[in-house]
């Protein structure tokens, strides 16, 4: 697959970004941080919170097959007894015995030298790691106490299934979706919010009849996801999907495509498309003992339904909306001298803010009065910011978190009633009657 020819950004340039504009900080920063937890600041809330919401829009709201859910974090031990998660959810985890750094086993390009220091035989033998993150309920620490923060949402779906089913009163083809925090005690968090300790995910479990429709109905989902990538602009050169052959999916899988991002590192999981059989409701049925069949009215008969799984990860899915929205735009202005400006060219429905409003003086209370006036009223219908000051740096500052368009109040505004309109891709202005920005914006950001 060919790739974009132009410049990346580097992960440090991102990362500055982000901090400088209040997109994401590390946790706990003043007390030197904490690996693998992240702060959303201002426009990274806001940011995260579209992405959630454009993915709740388009797999729940828009369909009549969907329900929504919403499970606890913490949840019986048995439940990840059943899962798996007790027994395999582990990493092989190495320490070097020199400098006593420790790193994921399969991370390592050469397992006879350590990475940090150099050290070559100094690194022990691989073992068994469990990712989970262990708490107690209860007001005693101990053995019947111990509990675990959820290492993944779709569990509260596959044992709530039955309660699901029966209360909103759908029979499969029908889907759960849920969106919630997990944790994974990574070894090895990394590149920024790729690699959390503390995440969200985004889970869709589509159950469906035995029927024989089940792989085209996978594959049905498959095309909706590269859909609603296309539909946020993510650059199709940066993205592909990924087919899972039969010795890379569990052994229960029937089908499984990952969803991958070409990140400044190189290509990273964004989301997971899988077919896996009955095994998640057959797994709690045999260590439970409770019957989480669909009861066919019409037949009169049990079956256990196969499941179509989408995972899709909230804060990976964000990273990569403000890497793939970053650009540097290098021209020569009109007296022949070089210029650049750093852009995020983020999707309108996707970005923090979408409409900002100046007030060309700061000092002319009348320009301050109308902007605040036009702003307030588009509020309601737009995201929008007031601003004030130089215009070239106001231009600046909205280029860098990504705002589409930006409407600046001056004095001929105050005689006629217009607006310059200017923007974000292509800098053009234009005056516009203050009437009429809201039917505008609506027609840019449709």
């Amino acid at each position: 697959m060919e790739t974009d020819a132009r410049p990346r950004a580097s992960m440090d340039e991102i990362v500055a970004l982000a901090k400088r504009r209040g997109f994401i900080f590390q946790s706990s920063e003043i007390y030197g941080g904490i690996g693998g937890f992240y702060d959303y600041g201002p426009l990274g809330t806001i940011l995260k919170r579209n992405v959630k919401d454009a993915w709740w829009r388009e797999n729940v709201e828009l369909r009549d097959d969907v329900v929504a859910f919403d499970s606890s974090i913490v949840m019986h031990p048995l439940v990840w007894k059943a899962s798996g998660h007790v027994d395999a959810f582990h990493d092989r985890l190495v320490d070097c015995k020199i400098c006593k750094h420790r790193f994921r086993f399969d991370h390592l390009k050469n397992a006879e030298q350590c990475p940090d220091c150099g050290s070559k035989g100094s690194l022990t033998q691989p073992r068994n790691f469990n990712l989970m993150l262990q708490t107690h309920v209860g007001p005693m620490e101990d053995s019947a106490s111990v509990a675990y923060l959820r290492p993944e949402t779709a569990q509260g779906i596959f044992v709530n299934f039955k309660n699901v089913y029966q209360s909103a009163r759908k029979r499969p083809p029908f889907g759960i979706a849920q969106i919630g925090k997990s944790f994974r005690n990574e070894i090895t968090p990394g590149n920024f919010t790729y690699r959390l300790r503390e995440f969200e995910q985004a889970e869709l479990e589509y159950f469906v009849p035995d029927d024989g429709n089940d792989l085209a109905t996978f594959e049905t989902w498959v095309e909706r996801r590269k859909q609603w990538y296309a539909d946020y602009g993510v650059k199709p050169d940066r993205l592909r999907f990924y087919e899972l052959s039969q010795e890379e999916r569990p052994h229960y899988a029937k089908a499984g495509v990952d969803v991958e991002y070409l990140f400044p590192w190189g290509w990273g999981e964004l989301e997971s498309i899988a077919h896996r059989g009955t095994y998640d409701l057959d797994a709690h049925m045999a260590l439970s003992g409770k019957d989480l069949r669909f009861f066919d009215e019409g037949s009169k008969t049990h079956y256990t339904p196969l499941l179509i799984e989408s995972s899709a990860g909230v804060d990976r899915t964000a990273l990569t909306m403000l890497i793939d929205a970053y650009e540097i735009d290098r021209s020569v202005d009109p007296n022949g001298k070089d210029t650049e400006r750093l852009v995020l060219r983020f999707h309108p429905r996707i970005a923090p803010v979408q409409a900002a409003v100046f007030s060309l003086a700061r000092n002319k209370p009348e320009l301050v009065e109308r902007a605040r006036s036009i702003e307030s009223a588009l509020r309601r219908r737009f995201r929008t910011q007031y601003d004030e000051g130089n215009i070239g740096q106001l231009y600046r500052r909205q280029d860098e978190i990504g705002t589409p368009c930006c409407i600046t109040v001056d004095f001929d505004t105050l005689e006629d009633g217009t607006v310059t309109v200017r923007d974000r891709d292509s800098m053009h202005q234009e005056r516009v009657g203050a009437g009429g920005l809201e039917a505008l914006l609506h027609e840019r950001f449709a």
